[in-house]
């Protein structure tokens, strides 16, 4: 039995797809290992949606290719592979075979065919009709905490990014079977769900079929009454887009109670002409009147973003305009990110003119503004009671354990490995940047 180490970087996407690819390969008689010394087989799912997760995959491969022993079969996955497709075998030595992202059903068949002498084998085919998107119990990230993608794809063509051309276009997945997966999880003892896409907004199934009689103008919005009508404990859902986010899913979560209490809406700029530049479609006026609407539920829904600073032609007044908005509306984190070109968008055609010292400068003062907004915003639940998932044990403390609450926080609490998979109400006594400590109720 040949031992396939699989190594992800990048999004949830990718997770999930390392996941059905971890099924599919042991049905196919190999063996997943966390041993990547003694593998037979290393495969590198990859993102290219920032150069730094890029830069991993020839490292990586690197490393495999000078250390001593045996040289594993390698074979890159995701999407630097579906990008760059034949030129990565002549550009990193070392590499067997490529398979796109759509393709990632055939990794055994192109997997057994290499193993049996082949080489040079791509394929960046599309997905197979009847792809099988189960995955094994043993081979999802958590026991208690399932990803279930409910579209892939974007067709919303940021300037800077990548996605349309590694994920390709959006297709959305049936409405029924997303509520017939979400029940045979909630059956296996799943007590979360995450229901994924590069944009779950502009969600548009061909049918109607499962959401018949539930409320709400968007087909998202009723495709979230849907998944929690199955009475799944928790549920959560990224990414979101401002230009597709309406009112209706935020009443869908205040009447919901399964429906978790977070939302992840990435702004990035507070710059009108610079989401002009970007053509993300929305401006500010209407982002702010959705955190308006938010803030203003009654539910206390925490808020996350994403931010890129040092966009091409992005000048101080952009800069400070960003600051301004960061300020204004108190996120719970924002995941900050200095603009690096990414060859094939729109954007890697401008003058990136703003030199890497003055993205670093940029970067590090809204990081320090969005830190004191975030400390405020935390300290709200300073000896408040949160609903945290026990998720695993925390290496730092004896008998620590460490889950999320429903407001997708990280807390961290001294407890029994019995707890493990259930819901417990923590006190939170302690607030920290990234993490909370409680005590047990």
């Amino acid at each position: 039995m040949k031992k396939v180490y699989l190594e992800t970087y990048g999004c949830q996407m990718n997770v999930s797809d390392s996941e059905r690819v971890a099924t599919a390969l042991g049905r196919d008689g190999f063996e997943i290992t966390n041993d990547a010394e003694n593998a037979d087989v290393v495969l590198i799912n990859t993102c290219s949606v920032r150069e730094k997760a890029e830069q991993k995959l020839y490292t990586q491969v690197g490393r495999i290719r000078h250390s001593d022993g045996p040289k594993p079969v390698v074979g890159v996955l995701g999407c630097v592979a579906q990008l760059e497709g034949e030129t990565l075998l002549k550009k990193i030595p070392g590499v067997d075979f490529v398979v796109g992202t759509r393709a990632v059903g055939r990794v055994g068949d192109i997997l057994t065919r290499t193993i049996d002498g082949e080489s040079g084998l791509v394929d960046l085919g599309e997905r197979e009709d009847d792809y099988d998107w189960t995955v094994a119990d043993t081979h999802r990230h958590s026991p208690y905490v399932a990803f279930l993608p409910i579209i892939e794809g974007c067709n919303k063509f940021c300037t800077y990014c990548i996605v349309p051309f590694s994920r390709g276009r959006e297709r959305s997945f049936s409405a029924a079977e997303i509520v017939r997966q979400t029940l045979e999880l909630k059956r296996r003892g799943v007590k979360e769900i995450h229901l994924i896409g590069q944009n779950v907004n502009s969600y548009k199934p061909d049918t109607e079929a499962g959401l018949e009689g539930f409320a709400g103008k968007s087909a998202f919005s009723r495709l979230l009454r849907a998944v929690a009508a199955t009475g799944i404990e928790r549920i959560k859902f990224t990414t979101s887009f401002p230009r597709d986010f309406h009112e209706d899913i935020v009443e869908a979560i205040e009447t919901h109670q399964n429906l978790c209490n977070w939302v992840h809406l990435p702004v990035q700029s507070g710059s009108n002409r610079v989401l002009k530049l970007m053509k993300r479609g929305h401006t500010i006026d209407r982002y702010l009147k959705q955190i308006d609407r938010i803030r203003g539920s009654v539910r206390d829904i925490a808020i996350t973003t994403d931010i890129i600073v040092g966009f091409p032609g992005e000048t101080e007044a952009d800069f400070k305009d960003t600051v301004e908005l960061v300020k204004y509306c108190g996120f719970d984190s924002a995941y900050i990110f200095k603009y690096s070109p990414r060859p094939g968008t729109p954007a890697h055609e401008l003058d990136d003119n703003v030199s890497p010292a003055e993205k670093t400068l940029r970067f590090l003062e809204l990081e320090n503004v969005q830190k004191a907004c975030q400390n405020k915003r935390l300290e709200r639940y300073h000896q408040a009671s949160l609903e945290v998932l026990a998720e695993g044990t925390s290496a730092r403390t004896e008998n620590g354990i460490t889950g999320h609450s429903t407001c997708h926080k990280v807390v961290n609490f001294v407890g029994d490995r019995s707890l493990l998979g259930s819901i417990v109400n923590v006190k939170v006594t302690q607030v920290k940047a990234n993490s909370m400590f409680g005590e047990v109720v």
